[in-house]
């Protein structure tokens, strides 16, 4: 039994160090920060805003093959295009359809907005073209998940059964969302944590700040920050907080106890996926053996408010339309990219607890952006992290105002929307969030 232990020991500990040393190898230098952007999207019928599916004549997959013709490159399983790749973007597609657009790593917004335009230039005319549109928003606007094709992929078909059995909207989650996520890079153990730290402790800012999900099911939405609200009622192996973040001692090493210790659904083993059923990742993780692809995968089959690989994933705002995503990025670039702005809101945030975070963001459910964190509402912390980023982006501080006027009129895209749709109906006043 001793020797069992001890042999069991050393496993875990060189499972630990493999996992660190992948969270290492992401350090960068100060001279080599940038910024990662992938923005989801819902493909719709211009006429009514009704899910456009994956299958038919007029379907997102015959969308990706007209992109084709325009220089992009597929990528097939089973016989079926599920993605593109083009230049420094690639395009992939959630499980209900949501087009998702991924942004190669830049160091400065102009590049980030022009490879978005980019995207938005070949895709737009293709919609044109079939009367469809293209909207950014936090839940699909008018087609229930039950309405809506699961994509022919096997990794959502193992996924959809997992979810069956956990969280009352775990397929909410799959089906209906549409997501905005910006990565971004650390110099160093003691960075990624103070990084990772604020984060945590200002997700129900950045949930209030771009809550976009003014529908849910075809209905105006009861609550606000539907997405949180969906989140915490997904999958608790695998969503919401990490509550190692909010401890002192946090580091690479909790992070990979965090992975170790849940059940990751499935694994990929020499391009195969292997179901892995109730077993966690340290049943499954040999050091010896496996290799990067499934490192990568494990890595990716937990979905916490913010997400660490060779970068860190924030996870926690709903998709919104141009120019209020590059605002966004701009918001993060100048918080975490200056090191006096970072030590200014870590200060601030450093006697949150995990507690605290997850009583406030029961909170934000009803309060919105009136929720109260430390004295101060979500829209005045957002004001104060606006003009902290403005500081520091200089030249770039353009790209921040339409976060900041917004903010400055007292609303967040919920409100802009609410107020448009009661106003002039959906058709009109889901205008704001379509693409042109």
């Amino acid at each position: 039994m001793w020797i069992s232990n001890m042999r069991r020991e050393i496993m875990y500990n060189r499972q630990k160090k493999m996992i660190t040393d992948y969270i290492k190898s992401g350090e960068k230098t100060k001279d080599n920060l940038k910024l990662g952007v992938e923005i989801e999207h819902f493909v719709v019928y211009k006429d009514n805003y009704h899910s456009v599916s994956y299958y038919g004549e007029d379907g997102v997959e015959s969308t990706l093959k007209n992109l084709l013709d325009l220089g992009w490159e597929g990528t097939y399983q089973g016989g079926y295009l599920l993605g593109l790749t083009k230049n420094d973007l690639s395009i992939t597609l959630e499980p209900g359809s949501q087009l998702e657009v991924s942004i190669e790593a830049k160091a400065n917004l102009v590049d980030i907005e022009r490879s978005y335009l980019n995207f938005l230039d070949d895709l737009i005319p293709v919609l044109e073209n079939k009367n469809q549109r293209l909207v950014a928003l936090g839940y699909h606007p008018q087609t229930k998940i039950d309405d809506i094709k699961l994509l022919p992929k096997k990794r959502y078909d193992l996924m959809f059964n997992h979810f069956k059995s956990r969280g009352s909207h775990a397929h909410n989650m799959m089906k209906g969302t549409g997501a905005f996520q910006v990565s971004i890079d650390y110099l160093s153990e003691d960075d990624y944590v103070k990084k990772f730290r604020v984060i945590n402790a200002l997700s129900p800012v950045f949930y209030g700040l771009f809550e976009n999900a003014y529908f849910f099911e075809g209905e105006p939405c009861k609550i606000h920050n539907l997405r949180s609200f969906i989140w915490s009622n997904c999958d608790s192996d695998r969503a919401g907080n990490i509550g190692y973040a909010f401890e002192d001692d946090y580091s690479y090493e909790k992070y990979a106890e965090y992975i170790l210790e849940r059940p990751p659904i499935f694994t990929i083993k020499r391009g195969e996926i292997v179901p892995t059923n109730k077993k966690l990742v340290k049943d499954v993780l040999d050091p010896e053996i496996t290799e990067l692809e499934e490192l990568e995968h494990l890595m990716t089959m937990f979905f916490p408010d913010a997400r660490t690989k060779r970068y860190i994933e924030i996870r926690i705002m709903d998709a919104v339309p141009y120019p209020l995503n590059i605002a966004a990025v701009a918001l993060i670039k100048g918080i975490f990219y200056n090191e006096n702005n970072l030590n200014l809101v870590f200060d601030f945030v450093k006697d949150i607890k995990y507690e605290d975070i997850q009583m406030i963001k029961g909170e934000i459910l009803l309060n919105g952006l009136n929720t109260i964190i430390k004295g101060k509402s979500i829209i005045d912390i957002g004001k104060w992290l606006i003009e902290l980023s403005k500081e520091a982006l200089g030249v770039e501080s353009i790209y921040i105002k339409p976060l900041e006027d917004m903010l400055n009129e007292g609303k967040n895209p919920y409100l802009i929307t609410k107020e448009a749709v009661e106003e002039l109906g959906i058709s009109k006043g889901l205008e704001w969030a379509t693409l042109k």
